[in-house]
Order: C-alpha cells, then structure tokens, then sequence
C-alpha cells in the first residue's frame, strides 16, 4: 500500500487517506477474544462492508431507502391496529428468519396503509443485521424488464433478468397483480413463484388486491355482481398461482386509511 501510495504521488494523482481498521489492522481477521489457540474470525469492518455491498444491490428504490422496521410505528400514527400486528409479525419475522424454513410473508392492504415500508424495512433489517441476501423488485418494473428483453437491441437476455429473481435468498416482489393479467403475465408470474417455491426459497410479496377467489371460481355471485364488483388476487393472477402464495407465505393483512392522501389533506389546512 505504502509503494501505491508513492507511485500515485509521481504520477501527480491525489493522495487518498486509507483508514485502518484498529481490530484488524487492515488484515480482515480479528482474534477472538478468549482463545487460547488464538482463533481468528472475519473482523466486523469485513462485515459492514459485505452488508453495504449487499444493500447496493437490493435495489430499494430511492423513496425507499429511508425505511426501518424501527421507524414504522412513528411513520404511521394514530393507524388501524391491524398496523401494529403487522409491524410485529414483521419484526418477529427478521428475528426468527430461517432460511431452511423458505415461508416468506404476503402482505394485503389498501393504497397507503404502508406495505412497502413494511417490506422494504424487512429487507434493511435482514442485510444490515442478518448479512442475507435480498432483491427488491416492484412488479411492473419486473414484468417491463422481461419484455424489453426481447427486444434485440437491448443485451440483457430474459435468462439475465430472472437469475437473480430466482436465486436470491430473499425476494421482495411489490404490487404483486398491478399489471393487467394476460396469459404472457399469469405464464411469468407462475414461473416466477414455482421457481422459488421449488427452491424453497423465501419471497414477501405486498398487494392491495383482496385474497379472495377469481370471479369465475366463485359460483355464487350473479354475472351482474360479479361485473361490477372489486377485483380480487385470484383474478389477478389466477387462482392456480393464489394457491400457492398460502402454500409459500403467511398472510398479514393491514386495514385503515391511506395515509398519505391524509398527510396531503392535513397540509392544506
């Protein structure tokens, strides 16, 4: 490091001070207190840095990034206590996460109610504490990435989109059913969840679609009802695919206003 340091300063480069670590002292490895064979273990800086490398490349969106566990209740006060449940299944999620077990989380509520914080705070909370891997996609942008893969002038392949959406650890897939379903949609979306399913790997998914049946499962609503009445998750995305959300998650289902069509309206007042 020393002869770099040297050789940049001939070159007229501008020095840069490197800070050593004082537990390691630059190596990576710190002993481990108590040892009597002088064990050794990856020194904490070792850990911050893969942690930081791994919350780079978990593609939280920016209006995101602010997002903790910690900082949910204050976020969103005076909320439906359905919120409150959330947040604790959500924190008792990070603390008890194993990835042998593979059951993620599927997270229901109206616009506003703060699914996405929730699963953006998990995903934070699993790096930084656990050192877990995690992607975070929000379901139209995925769906778009796919499709412009496609096109021959762009070089990612559909293969380079979907890898990491099939291997990482942890995958947080937001707005799950916001896209029109088509059979090109229900054909990705199957793929997408049998593939981890398969894996047993572990996916949170929030949506603000109802869980309940498809229109065409459910045999008691009149043609007129059924018209005219909200959509659901399973017709979204297809009432084979629902079935297997309950198999891959457990449901956590989050009531109350949108708050931040209520912040707009306090601030005018």
């Amino acid at each position: 490091m020393e002869t770099k340091r040297v050789v940049e300063s001939r070159l007229g480069l501008t020095k840069v001070r490197v800070e050593v670590c004082p537990l390691c002292e630059g190596t990576g490895w710190k002993t481990v207190a108590g040892s009597a064979d002088r064990c050794v273990t990856r020194c904490d800086c070792q850990l911050r840095t893969r942690n930081a490398a791994l919350l780079a490349a978990a593609r939280i969106p920016k209006r995101y990034e602010h997002c903790e566990l910690g900082s949910y209740t204050t976020d969103f006060p005076g909320a439906h206590p359905s919120l409150a449940h959330a947040h604790l299944v959500a924190s008792r999620f990070v603390e008890e996460y194993d990835p042998r077990d593979g059951t993620g989380l599927l997270i229901i509520g109206q616009i506003g109610t703060g699914k996405t914080h929730l699963a953006a705070g998990i995903a934070k909370e699993l790096i930084l504490k656990k050192g877990i891997a995690c992607l975070f996609y929000d379901y139209r942008e995925l769906l778009k990435e796919i499709q412009n893969s496609y096109n021959s002038t762009v070089q990612a392949t559909e293969l380079d989109v979907l890898r990491p959406v099939f291997e990482t650890e942890v995958l947080v897939l937001d707005e799950l059913g916001a896209v029109k379903p088509t059979e090109w949609v229900w054909d990705t979306v199957s793929l997408i969840l049998n593939t981890r399913y398969n894996d047993n790997r572990t996916t949170i998914i929030t949506t603000n679609f109802e869980d309940q049946p498809a229109a065409a499962i459910n045999g008691s609503l009149s043609a007129a009802r059924a018209a005219t009445r909200a959509e659901t998750l399973g017709d979204r995305i297809g009432e084979r695919m629902r079935s297997r959300l309950h198999e891959m998650c457990r449901v956590v289902k989050m009531e109350g206003t949108d708050f931040r069509q209520k912040c707009r309206s306090a601030s005018f007042r």
